[in-house]
């Protein structure tokens, strides 16, 4: 099998490594070959970060370069954007709408852009976009955001829920498990 690239990018401390980790255990499990990089950037000061995995019969390097990757899964809006020439172009984009004010908008030097999702179809890209963090928190906890957009991923992914869960117990720590399943639960089905 070809390989296949997954990019998850977004802002410290919105739980990309943990969505990283469960979707690395998901393919190991499904028998695949499988790099997961390390987080690259800031994510101990709220700065963009960025992680890969890569799938297939066999994956060398861990690194997904420009154009090449199947997926971006983006847990903050700007960051979907910020990261677009690394989609493929018959690529899928997977965000969530939330929107972080980087250190440009928060001083005043930019304002967030306007009409993100339009702009990046406008590009010819695929957007699926939903609100994860009210899904999150009618899971439980904010924090769930990654889950939901698990739970979004695996329409664009052919293996069973039961095979999600199961990851999912290998993953999140017990206290969190069924909260986080609830989650991937409400991502998995919303409209």
């Amino acid at each position: 099998m070809k390989t296949k690239n997954v990019m998850m990018v977004g802002v410290g401390g919105q739980g990309s490594l943990l969505a990283s980790k469960l979707l690395g255990q998901l393919l190991l499990d499904a028998g695949y070959d499988v790099k997961v990089s390390e987080v690259h950037g800031m994510s101990q000061r709220g700065g963009s970060v960025v992680t890969y995995v890569r799938y297939g019969s066999s994956v060398a390097s861990p690194v997904i370069d420009e154009g090449e990757a199947d997926f971006i899964v983006s847990f903050e809006l700007l960051e979907a954007a910020r990261w677009l020439s690394y989609l493929k172009k018959d690529g899928q984009i997977v965000t969530s709408i939330q929107q972080v004010d980087p250190m440009p908008v928060i001083t005043g030097a930019a304002s967030y852009p306007e009409n993100l999702v339009e702009k990046m179809r406008a590009t010819g890209a695929k957007v699926d976009a939903m609100d994860c963090l009210k899904l999150a928190e009618q899971a439980g906890s904010a924090k769930a955001v990654n889950m939901v957009l698990m739970g979004r991923l695996s329409h664009y992914f052919d293996m069973p829920e039961e095979a999600w869960q199961k990851a999912m117990e290998v993953i999140v720590p017990p206290k969190f498990l069924e909260m986080n399943k609830v989650a991937f639960h409400l991502g998995k089905n919303a409209n």
